[in-house]
């Protein structure tokens, strides 16, 4: 589930890059770089909130082997997702 919604988040951000310029028109002040930085800063934030904040707190609370094997199921599912992404390009070209 934590693979999905980073899946989800990621593709919302996607989304909005792709359309920054309909969005947002063009720009050639500093605004631009700096809104981009702290996009890519907060997505940091929240990808790692999803990916890592329940194995943590599963870590903290005592339930170490657990939360070792959910941190490396969410790894192996969003690896999974990347490689059907990748196969999706591959047969649309």
């Amino acid at each position: 589930m934590d693979a999905l919604g980073t899946v989800a988040y990621v593709a919302l951000v996607s989304l909005v890059m792709n359309n920054a310029e309909r969005f947002f028109g063009t720009t050639k002040t500093v605004v631009g770089p700096i809104a981009f930085l702290l996009l890519f800063v907060f997505s940091a934030l929240v990808t790692g909130g999803l990916i890592l904040g329940k194995p943590l707190m599963m870590y903290l609370d005592g339930q170490k082997k657990e939360s070792v094997k959910l941190l490396l199921y969410t790894g192996a599912n969003l690896l999974v997702l990347l490689i059907l992404a990748f196969a999706v390009l591959i047969l649309k070209r």
